[in-house]
């Protein structure tokens, strides 16, 4: 398995549909997934550090594993079929819990727990970015910087 590190979420134009980009840890691929509008909206609130005055979804399941005195290990993208990727919650080292990716991903930015994808899926689903394709990734990244939560929200417009 190979662990993944989440550059951010974005709206891919022109279907507005909300994508979350995940990058291969020391190495040169990425792992593309397309979302919802609310798990963007989780994902990024996470990576930017917004504390809803109540909790969302994903905050209330690491509240209720915290106040069980339960520890997400690891989050684990496991499959892929009819272009839908299939997760794993992996609680205190061995219990598995079927999730979608979305989820996992926003529950693992909560609780600082690692992401990691099957090989065999990242040799099928990864993008191998080259170095002509670099000012792109910048152009993401330089994206990512400017993006807020609300930009996921219905009707509202991503950034130029």
């Amino acid at each position: 398995m190979r662990e993944l590190d989440v550059l951010g979420v974005r709206v891919e134009m022109p279907t507005n549909n909300p994508i979350v980009l995940l990058r291969e840890r020391g190495g040169e691929r990425y792992l593309p997934i397309w979302i919802g509008a609310p798990e963007a909206t989780a994902i990024a609130y996470a990576q930017q550090g917004v504390e809803p005055p109540r909790p969302l979804t994903h905050d209330l399941m690491k509240n209720l594993l915290d106040a069980l005195g339960h520890t997400l290990t690891e989050v684990r993208i496991v499959a892929l079929t009819d272009n839908i990727y299939f997760a794993s919650l992996v609680v205190d080292g061995g219990l598995e819990i079927s999730a979608r990716s979305s989820d996992a991903i926003a529950l693992a930015l909560r609780t600082g727990s690692p992401i990691l994808v099957e090989d065999s899926l990242l040799d099928e689903a990864g993008v191998a970015i080259t170095p002509d394709e670099d000012d792109e990734v910048e152009r993401f990244r330089e994206f990512l910087d400017h993006v807020t939560p609300e930009d996921f929200e219905k009707g509202g417009e991503p950034p130029p």
